[in-house]
């Protein structure tokens, strides 16, 4: 009843303090998968798909304010879909998979976004972790490795000094914690999307391959902000 009752207020148009404030208290209770069964339901995966401004046409990520509630939002599904089955079917019927894949698009080139890039990208994890059939949405339909590839890519911060030949910057400071969490959660992703890549058959996929290996060599000369997340990134 209370997860409910939280869900009737998001659905209405509140303050942003006050949809935080429900939204933290759902993440906490959508830990519990017995509490999860009563509000697994379509319109309330629609109701913080929303918030995670996942089905929206205007540009998501107009409102600087509005960031702290995507955010918890994003974290929200993830509690749910790694702890629901019939979360992870109706993602499936709700196209998730594609509106995060458009949401991570939109996050290139955009300042403070680091929060909603990370938990977008662990959300395509869970779900193609735990969902085969979005892994293959992912992988064919979506241009998931593309997506993925470009995700590291910026995380990492990438230039480029040939085709297939990442610049090698040894005065480099190290990741930003941010960074390295994105980076962890791309390359997370990116290991489900191709888990069943070993055949490459286009001339398309052969270049995305070699590109993404330049960027994983990459990856292994980058240092994060300790060691153990330095350890985890590779």
């Amino acid at each position: 009843k209370l997860c409910e009752g939280i869900l009737n207020i998001l659905e209405k148009d509140t303050k942003t303090s006050c949809q935080v404030a429900c939204l933290e208290t759902l993440r906490i209770l959508s830990r519990d998968k017995k509490v999860l069964v009563p509000v697994t339901t379509k319109r309330n995966m629609q109701i913080l798909m929303r918030l995670a401004k996942l089905d929206t046409v205007e540009d998501p990520l107009a409102r600087v304010s509005e960031f702290p509630v995507i955010v918890e939002a994003l974290k929200c599904l993830c509690n749910i879909i790694f702890n629901s089955a019939v979360a992870q079917k109706l993602s499936l019927e709700l196209n998730l998979a594609a509106m995060l894949c458009n949401l991570l698009e939109k996050c290139k080139d955009q300042q403070f976004v680091d929060d909603i890039k990370c938990f977008d990208l662990r959300l395509l994890f869970l779900l193609s972790l735990l969902h085969t059939d979005i892994r293959s949405q992912l992988r064919q339909e979506l241009q998931g490795v593309q997506v993925l590839t470009q995700a590291l890519e910026s995380s990492l911060s990438v230039t480029w000094t040939e085709e297939y030949k990442a610049a090698e910057d040894h005065d480099r400071p190290p990741l930003s914690l941010q960074e390295t969490d994105c980076a962890i959660e791309a390359l997370k992703a990116l290991f489900n999307v191709t888990l069943d890549s070993w055949n490459v058959h286009s001339e398309t996929e052969s270049h995305q391959f070699r590109y993404m290996a330049a960027i994983l060599r990459h990856c292994l000369l980058t240092t994060g902000p300790t060691e153990d997340k330095t350890e985890e990134l590779h």
